[in-house]
C-alpha cells in the first residue's frame, strides 16, 4: 500500500490503516473557502485516496454488462457481499437476458431471497431483461438515456454500468458518497442529482469513475456513518469534519473495517490488482 507523499498524513499503522501524526499540520477549512481552494482541496483528497486504495474497484462481481446491471439493481438495501454470494446461482441458471426474461418468477424469488426485498427485485430484473430483449436486441445499452428506461435502473445504477462496463465516466452517488462529500464540504446539496453536478464540477470527467470508487472504499472502511475513525484517517488533515468520530489513534484503529491482511473486500472474484495488494476473496454463500 503506497504511503501518501504529504508527511502530515502520518505513519502507516497496523492492518493497513494510518494514524495521524501528533502535531500534524492541518489544512484550514473555513466557511469562506474560495471555489479555487475547494477544487484544490477536493483534488488533493482524491489523490491521497488513490494512493491509499490503488486497487479500488467496483465491489460487485460481474463478467459482462448484463451481469453488472442486474447485480447493481440487486444491491439496493443490502450489501455487495450478499449480492455476490447470490448471483452465481442466478447467472448459472439464467446466463442471458433472454433466459431471465422467460424465467418463472417464483424460482427467481427463491434464488434472490437472501438479498431482501426479493419479490420487488425479481420483478425488476425480469422486467429489465424483457426490456433488453424487446428494445435492445438482448444487449445492455451504453447510453445513460437508454439505461434509465430499464425497470429498476436509476442514474446511480446507470453510472455504475457506464463507468465499469463501458469505460464511460460517471459519478456513483450512493449513500457513502453522499455522506462523505458533505462531510468534506464539497457540497451542501442533499439530492443525488445536485450532488452529482456539484462534485462533477470539481473534477475532470476522466476522474469521475475512479473518484467514486475511492470515496466509496473510504466510506466503507474508515469514514463510517455513525462513528468515523478520525484518529486513523489518512486524510484527517484535509477534513473539516475531523473530530466527529473517535480521534484517539488506538481507539480509532479498532473501528477500521478490515479483513485479515488489512484489505477488506466483498467480491468472491476480486480483480488481480486487489489480490496482488494482499486482499482476500470473500467467502461464498453458506461458507463458515
Amino acid at each position: 500500500m503506497a504511503v501518501p507523499r504529504d508527511s502530515a498524513v502520518g505513519e502507516q499503522g497496523p492492518d493497513g490503516g494510518r494514524k495521524v501524526a501528533k502535531g500534524a499540520k492541518r489544512v484550514a477549512v473555513v466557511k469562506s473557502e474560495s471555489p479555487t481552494a475547494l477544487v484544490r482541496r477536493a483534488r488533493r483528497i482524491n489523490r491521497e485516496l488513490a494512493e491509499i486504495y490503488p486497487y479500488a474497484h467496483p465491489e460487485l462481481d460481474f463478467e459482462n454488462p448484463f451481469q453488472l446491471v442486474v447485480a447493481t439493481v440487486l444491491s439496493a438495501q443490502t450489501t455487495d457481499l450478499r449480492v455476490n454470494q447470490t448471483t452465481p446461482a442466478l447467472f448459472a441458471t439464467y446466463p442471458t437476458p433472454e433466459d431471465l426474461a422467460a424465467a418463472d418468477p417464483e424460482q427467481v424469488e427463491e434464488i434472490l431471497r437472501p438479498t431482501g426485498f426479493f419479490r420487488a427485485k425479481t420483478k425488476s430484473v425480469i422486467g429489465l431483461s424483457k426490456a433488453l430483449v424487446a428494445d435492445f436486441g438482448g444487449e445492455v445499452p451504453g447510453r445513460l438515456e437508454d439505461l434509465v428506461k430499464l425497470p429498476g435502473v436509476g442514474r446511480k445504477t446507470a453510472f455504475v454500468v457506464l463507468g465499469n462496463a463501458f469505460g464511460r465516466p460517471g459519478i456513483t452517488v450512493d449513500t457513502h458518497f453522499q455522506r462523505l462529500v458533505r462531510r468534506w464540504k464539497w457540497t451542501e446539496a442533499t439530492e443525488p442529482d445536485k450532488i452529482e453536478a456539484a462534485v462533477g464540477a470539481l473534477f475532470p470527467k476522466s476522474d469521475w469513475t475512479m473518484l467514486s470508487h475511492h470515496v466509496i472504499f473510504h466510506g466503507r472502511r474508515i469514514c463510517h456513518a455513525r462513528k468515523p475513525a478520525c484518529g486513523a484517517c489518512p486524510i484527517a488533515p484535509l477534513c473539516p469534519a475531523y473530530g466527529e468520530g473517535e480521534t484517539d489513534p488506538e481507539k480509532a484503529k479498532k473501528l477500521l473495517k478490515y479483513e485479515k491482511g488489512g484489505y477488506p473486500g466483498q467480491r468472491l472474484n476480486p480483480p488481480q490488482a486487489y489480490l496482488d495488494a494482499g486482499g482476500k476473496p470473500a467467502p461464498p454463500l453458506g461458507a463458515a
